[in-house]
Order: C-alpha cells, then sequence, then structure tokens
C-alpha cells in the first residue's frame, strides 16, 4: 500500500465538534470512539472557542487533524458537483438497468463516465452508455472492482455494487471530503431498498451494511472499523492496486485496514445515501451472514488482533467474572481500585485527582464491556455458550439472560421501526448464522485468531 502523504489539511477545510464530544474543566474534550480525553493547549482552546472550526494557517490545520483523527470532530464541508470521478459497477449474472437510471437521473453523476465490469454472467450484461468490460469466467468482486480502478483516467473512483440505487446528491456529499489530501476514501450510509421476508424490517434498522446515523472515522477498533464496498468513493492514487483478488469476501475491510496501517484516513459520511437491495428469502438472508463470518478467519491472517471478536481489558474482564461468580463485592472492589488508578493518572500535578470522572469513565467503559461480552456469547462464541448450556443448568439460564438482555438492549433503539419479538428472533438467527461462518473459516483455515479476545493497545 502506498503511504499517506504528510500534507495538511487546505485552508478553508472546516470542520465541527461532534454532539457527543464533552467539553471538560481545563479546556479538555472527551469523546471520539475509542473514548479519549485531549488536552488542548491554550492557542489550540483560542482556536476552538466555538464548536467550529476553519483552517486558516498551519497551527489550524494541525488542530483540525487532531480532531479528526481522534473522532472528536467531523468535516463540514458544502456538497459540490464531481466532474472528476469514474463510476465503476461489478455486475455478474444481474442486471444494471435500475443502477444506470438512478445515476443518470442524478444531476451530479448523469455525466460521469460509467464502467461496467462483467464478471463472467451466463447471458453477457447489456449496459448502455457504459463501458463494457468482461471477463469470461468469474474471478470475484474484488478482481471486477480491480479491472475498473485500471480503466479509470479519473484522480477518483466510485464503486457501487449493481443492487444499488444511490440516491440524489450522495456523490455531490462525498468528493469535498477528498479535499483533504490524507484522505483515501469516503463512504455513504448504506440504507434498505426493500425486502418482502418477514426480516425486512430488522434489515432496515441494522443491516450489517448500514453504519449508522453519525459520521466518523474508519479504522480498526473504532465504532466504525469498517465500510463495506456496496458504494465507496476512493482516490486512485491512494488505493493503488486496489482490493486483494485472492479475497472473495471481506476485501473492502481488508482495503480499509490496510489504508490505515499506511496512514491514510478513511471516513463514513451518513449524510450521503446508497439504497442496497438486501437478501428477499430467509434462506439467502443467513447464508449471506454465514459467508460474511467466514471472512473473519481471513482477515485475521492479515491483520491479525485487529480482527479480534472481543476487545477488553484484563481488570475489566477480572471483575465481570467476579460478578458473574456471584462475588459482587469482590468484583466492586476491583473496579473501585481501577477508578483510583484512573483518577491519579487523569489528574494534574497539585490538584485532587478527579475520582468522580474516572468512576463515570470506569463505569461506561465497564458497561460496553458488558455488552460486548453479550455479543460474544450470542455471536462469535455461540458453540462454546451452547456446549456449556448443555452440562449446565447454572450457564443455560446465564446464556438465556445474556440472550434475553442482549436482543432487548439492541432493539430499545429501534423500537418505533420494528417489533421485539420480530426483532429477537431476526437477532438470534442473524448471530448464529455469523457465527457459523466464523468457526468454519477458522476449521478451514486451521486458525483460531478469529476467535480470541485481545486487550486494548
Amino acid at each position: 500500500m502506498i503511504p499517506a502523504p504528510e500534507d495538511p489539511l487546505p485552508r478553508g477545510f472546516a470542520v465541527r465538534l461532534d454532539p457527543r464530544t464533552r467539553r471538560r474543566p481545563g479546556g479538555a474534550l472527551l469523546g471520539g470512539s475509542p473514548l479519549r480525553l485531549l488536552r488542548l493547549s491554550p492557542r489550540a482552546r483560542g482556536l476552538l472557542a466555538g464548536d467550529r472550526l476553519v483552517v486558516g494557517d498551519a497551527t489550524s490545520a494541525t488542530l483540525a487533524a487532531r480532531l479528526l483523527d481522534a473522532g472528536l470532530a467531523h468535516p463540514e464541508l458544502p456538497p459540490r458537483a464531481a466532474a472528476d470521478v469514474t463510476v465503476v459497477v461489478p455486475v455478474k449474472d444481474r442486471a444494471v438497468d435500475r443502477l444506470l437510471a438512478g445515476l443518470r437521473a442524478d444531476p451530479g453523476t448523469a455525466d460521469l463516465p460509467v464502467v461496467v465490469v462483467d464478471d463472467g454472467s451466463a447471458v453477457p450484461v447489456c449496459a448502455p452508455g457504459a463501458l463494457v468490460l468482461r471477463h469470461e469466467s468469474p474471478r470475484g468482486p474484488a478482481a471486477a472492482r480491480n479491472a475498473g480502478l485500471r480503466a479509470a483516467t479519473t484522480p477518483f473512483v466510485a464503486f457501487v455494487d449493481s443492487d444499488c440505487v444511490p440516491r440524489p446528491g450522495w456523490l455531490d456529499r462525498l468528493r469535498p471530503h477528498l479535499d483533504d489530501p490524507r484522505l483515501a476514501v469516503v463512504a455513504p450510509r448504506i440504507t434498505a431498498l426493500g425486502s418482502a421476508g418477514w426480516f425486512a424490517a430488522y434489515e432496515a434498522a441494522v443491516s450489517a451494511l448500514d453504519m449508522g446515523p453519525h459520521p466518523a472515522p474508519v479504522r480498526p477498533g473504532s465504532a466504525v472499523s469498517y465500510v463495506p464496498s456496496a458504494a465507496l468513493l476512493a482516490r486512485r492514487s491512494a488505493v493503488g492496486a486496489g482490493f486483494d483478488e485472492a479475497m472473495r469476501v471481506a476485501e473492502d475491510v481488508d482495503l480499509v485496514w490496510r489504508l490505515a496501517a499506511a496512514g491514510w484516513r478513511v471516513r463514513y459520511e451518513p449524510a450521503a445515501e446508497v439504497a442496497h437491495a438486501h437478501p428477499g428469502t430467509t434462506g439467502e438472508w443467513l447464508r449471506r451472514r454465514a459467508f460474511y463470518g467466514t471472512g473473519a478467519a481471513l482477515l485475521a491472517a492479515r491483520h491479525g488482533r485487529a480482527v479480534a471478536p472481543l476487545v477488553i481489558a484484563p481488570e475489566t474482564a477480572a471483575a465481570w467474572a467476579l460478578a458473574l461468580a456471584g462475588r459482587r463485592g469482590a468484583a466492586a472492589g476491583l473496579l473501585a481500585l481501577t477508578t483510583a488508578r484512573l483518577a491519579r493518572k487523569l489528574g494534574r500535578s497539585g490538584e485532587r485527582p478527579p475520582v468522580g470522572f474516572a468512576a463515570l469513565l470506569v463505569a461506561r467503559g465497564t458497561a460496553a464491556s458488558g455488552r460486548a461480552l453479550a455479543r460474544s456469547v450470542t455471536r462469535h462464541h455461540w458453540p462454546v455458550a451452547l456446549l456449556g448450556a448443555l452440562v449446565s443448568r447454572r450457564v443455560r439460564r446465564a446464556v438465556l439472560a445474556v440472550a434475553t438482555a442482549d436482543a432487548v438492549l439492541g432493539w430499545w433503539p429501534h423500537r418505533g421501526r420494528v417489533g421485539p419479538v420480530r426483532f429477537a428472533a431476526a437477532r438470534r438467527l442473524e448471530d448464529l448464522a455469523y457465527g457459523a461462518g466464523v468457526w468454519a473459516g477458522a476449521a478451514r483455515t486451521r486458525d483460531v485468531r478469529a476467535l480470541l479476545p485481545a486487550r486494548p493497545e
């Protein structure tokens, strides 16, 4: 992967603090993912008197970049038409008429060059008005995208899958982000185009392709650790040869993580939307989820701990283990000790340690770790949980309680869009399918790293 340039953000590039970022005494900022505390110098506090910062010199460019990379702020850029983008559409055994009609109906993409790469369809794809490249035999989506990437002559390439329909203005909202010379890829929000399956409402609410309503930097270990290749806008000079053609699944995650390792920025911009046609039958939906799960072993071989299903600090893991064993007093004592250590770390010389603030951070971290543990039990490690439940009534009750709590907590933010029973049933089936795929991938590659937890760096 080509290393990212050291070029600063350009003059006029604006960022605004994330609404969830909190100001702390002494000018510090708390927020981002993973949660972090950023102490600002007096000069930085002066530049960031409000919630918006416009780059005007080297100092403000450095501060804006730090805020972006920490996830404390996001670009605030007006939409702008893109004339320097080629749209690449990989396709196999599917019509592209609906997608092409959507592109031509949008003033922002109507006149852009389009390259359709037919990856060995049984009947050759017809795409009037587009350049069509054909692989006589299927080589996979990564190879199809790379063929389009090589054919493009513009500085930027928009990859859009054939089962997608971009919403009007999507590219106009993405293109300004690439004014950042260190930004390699920016991705829109993937929403549901529609499905007739009983799980349609669940998919519309929490699809694996939908990264949510909040903009974010994309990197391993953060709230948005990857973006799907259903729709991406990429800088050609950053992605180099493109996707790893040896990967038939998870090639999008691999590309993002290789870019991050090379120092490039990747962003998620939910103000831009692309609708995606989700699977229409239960069998197709579950097979797709299991297929996604098999990619974890491939990612573990390339990126190690970045794919860990659970990242948890040893002291937090010990506290949860004690609590689940019924030793709640010992768990509370361990968390109190962790709070005292964190308060000393956060405090400044000559000042009283911020015990209350440290306690708040420990409580938030412990709760987040508890949810991650619950997801691990019901998703990645459900075969282990099932085995334990078969031999122990106590474990059976614990697994049932965890599965119920996980479903309720997952459903609550979406309670206006899908019913609790439908949500719980779909969540459990999806987790079973994905977890089965993870285990199948680990068995196939004889590599268990995709199943092992990791500690925070």
